[in-house]
């Protein structure tokens, strides 16, 4: 099997060689770019399991790059900063990425962070074994298991991988309320921790600007107050 291929994005290129050299011992193999624009070129020419992206770079900063991405493609982000802000956090959820890891890093945790993307990337959103057709069907909302994807009202949208595992635990269990936490611990395998409702919100929230016509007034994924979140659950027929 053919190693998974991380691309590293940052102007600062010790922080490049010091990545490549860890993640290269990891086992991955590894792509180099200094800035946004480097990126795009690299996703467009090499095949890229993840990205590894930091924010501020000349040409074109992280987040537009991350904006450019996600236009056309679903694999792992994660944004490497050294912004620590609980709003830069959220605005490079909001715009797509997987994760945020904040400067200084410890290289133990943002390896584990690596892997767990990757396994729930291949697991929901990349390169998962074919079988037949299955769908879970609420409404005008359709997700397909067997081709990854995601259909309202006829039309495709298009999830990040870890966007699509959460909508996946909800239609599954329509109905059913989840708290924060419990999603948390489900789709990214870790343990919960008290920040952890900010991340599912963003993230919730993504996935209603996606599906919802309205997404102040969603149909689909509701928010129960004081307890967590919950797919309506909707006769196949009436709508």
């Amino acid at each position: 099997m053919d190693a998974e291929t991380i691309l590293v994005v940052d102007d600062n290129r010790e922080i490049v060689y010091s990545l490549s050299k860890l993640l290269e011992f990891e086992g991955y193999s590894v792509r180099k770019a200094y800035d946004g624009l480097e990126a795009l070129d690299a996703l467009q020419s090499y095949p890229i399991d993840l990205i590894l992206l930091d924010v501020m770079m000349p040409r074109l900063n992280g987040l537009s790059a991350l904006m450019k991405i996600r236009e056309t493609n679903k694999i792992p982000v994660i944004i490497l900063s050294a912004k620590t802000e609980e709003s830069d956090k959220v605005s490079g959820l909001v715009m797509g990425a997987d994760d945020y890891i904040s400067k200084p890093y410890n290289t133990a945790e943002l390896v584990a962070r690596v892997k767990a993307q990757l396994r729930r990337y291949h697991a929901w959103g990349g390169s998962a074994p074919k079988g037949d057709a299955q769908k879970l069907v609420n409404g005008g909302l359709v997700l397909d298991m067997a081709q990854r994807i995601v259909i309202v009202d006829g039309t495709e949208v298009k999830l990040t991988a870890t966007e699509y595992k959460i909508l996946l635990l909800l239609m599954e269990h329509p109905g059913q309320v989840f708290p924060a936490e419990q999603i948390y611990e489900r789709v990214w395998g870790e343990s919960a921790s008290f920040t952890v409702e900010n991340t599912v919100m963003v993230h919730i929230r993504h996935i209603r600007e996606k599906t919802e016509i309205d997404p102040r007034n969603p149909k689909y994924v509701k928010v129960v107050w004081g307890i967590g979140y919950k797919m309506e659950k909707y006769d196949n027929n009436q709508m």
